[in-house]
């Protein structure tokens, strides 16, 4: 079998790992720093009345857009034959496109502008997370995987916190955010591509698998049941994370929310990096993942419920580390898992494209979903929907049978 399509088996270094490590830190901070800054920011400063509606528009449309983004850039990578690899072609460009997405962003004067914007941004940022997740099976062995997925979570993590402090202590105003994340994901972007090997793929094998987007539930019950599971926990943390920003400012009521928010990051932080290398490591020394799927779903939907029962700053600070270790858990171990069971190596960024759509289709429900819970029942009910969502997702995670 070419090397493109073949199983590792050699581990890779350290160096390699940092390298994917920069560019998902990019990504994600190209990401994040603009839905919990920057567009609540600007949605408010472009119709401060409707200001919730106006940041679901926009991260709705968006979050749709990648929908369909990122499967196809992973099916269209899974056949190129570009004598640079199959993956860093589309890794660069969809940084190329981000970027220019998030200049659109920093001149938009109205909002049809920036729903404009954050398509393109989630265009070019899906495309290049398609390759960056397929780099994963693409060359790590199964028994690194937990630890190596644990570093792609703490990259989540980090851009997200850094993402904030960019935007809110490094530099200032609207136009500097989108500009300085749009320098931070093409600085990661081109660093991983020209410091990295991408095999090849030999034109002769293009046309020998179909060209299409389905996965038969029937075929890979595994597969389709752990879409389900991550689905929900996306689902739930979308929910418990979209509107933290105005929870803190109108339910709490700190006199500085976005510092607030950068403290509750700090906290989350450093759970998500101890659940997520202390996880990963026990789980590929043992072999076992789904046992630290349930310790992180229970860790995630118990943070939730301490902001029903409790929404108070005290309260945030404790909901805040209990959310980060368990997601640091769930991501080191789900992305072991989702590779484990991949239907096929010659298709392997387009079925994680179709894992992916469970990390952007919760975005265009989200929104939906919690505008309806928070004109009813307020931030309590919001946050008890995120806690059912989390726990329905331990439910799917039960109807696995296989690598266990």
């Amino acid at each position: 079998m070419t090397s493109a399509l073949a199983e590792p088996t050699r581990k890779v270094r350290a160096g390699w790992i940092s390298l994917l490590f920069v560019a998902n830190l990019g990504l994600w901070l190209a990401i994040y720093a603009p839905i919990q800054v920057l567009l609540p920011q600007q949605a408010e400063l472009l119709d401060s009345a409707n200001k919730e509606l106006v940041f679901g528009i926009v991260t709705g449309a968006g979050a749709l857009v990648a929908v369909f983004a990122n499967p196809v850039a992973g099916l269209l990578s899974d056949r190129t034959t570009s004598r640079f690899g199959r993956r860093h072609p589309w890794t660069m460009g969809g940084a190329l496109v981000g970027a220019a997405g998030l200049a659109v962003l920093a001149v938009a004067g109205n909002v049809a502008v920036m729903v404009l914007g954050w398509c393109l941004v989630q265009v070019g940022l899906n495309a290049m997370l398609a390759t960056l997740i397929s780099a994963i099976p693409d060359r790590v062995p199964v028994e690194q995987r937990a630890q190596t997925g644990g570093f792609v979570g703490i990259s989540q993590m980090f851009g997200t916190v850094l993402g904030a402090v960019l935007v809110t202590s490094i530099v200032t105003g609207l136009v500097a955010g989108y500009l300085a994340s749009a320098a931070v994901v093409l600085v990661g972007a081109a660093a991983f591509v020209l410091l990295t090997p991408d095999a090849a793929l030999p034109k002769d094998l293009v046309g020998k698998t179909k060209l299409e987007l389905w996965i038969s539930p029937r075929e890979h019950p595994g597969f389709v049941w752990m879409w389900g599971c991550h689905f929900m926990v996306n689902l739930g943390n979308a929910l418990g994370t979209f509107y933290l920003l105005f929870f803190l400012k109108d339910v709490v009521r700190r006199a500085d929310p976005e510092g607030s928010l950068l403290i509750l990051m700090a906290f989350y932080g450093v759970a998500l990096v101890i659940g997520a290398l202390v996880t990963g490591r026990l789980s590929d020394a043992s072999g076992r993942r789904k046992p630290y799927v349930v310790v992180a779903v229970v860790l995630m939907a118990a943070a939730a419920l301490i902001l029903v029962a409790w929404p108070t700053w005290v309260g945030a600070l404790i909901a805040g580390p209990l959310l980060g270790a368990g997601f640091g858990t769930y991501w080191a171990v789900a992305i072991a898992l989702l590779t484990q069971l991949l239907p096929a190596a010659a298709d392997r960024a387009k079925d994680l494209g179709v894992v992916n759509i469970a990390n952007s289709l919760p975005q265009v429900v989200a929104p939906l979903v919690a505008s309806g819970i928070l004109a009813v029942l307020g931030y309590a009910g919001l946050f008890a929907a995120s806690a059912a969502a989390t726990l329905l997702a331990g439910v799917f995670l039960s109807r696995i049978t296989t690598a266990e």
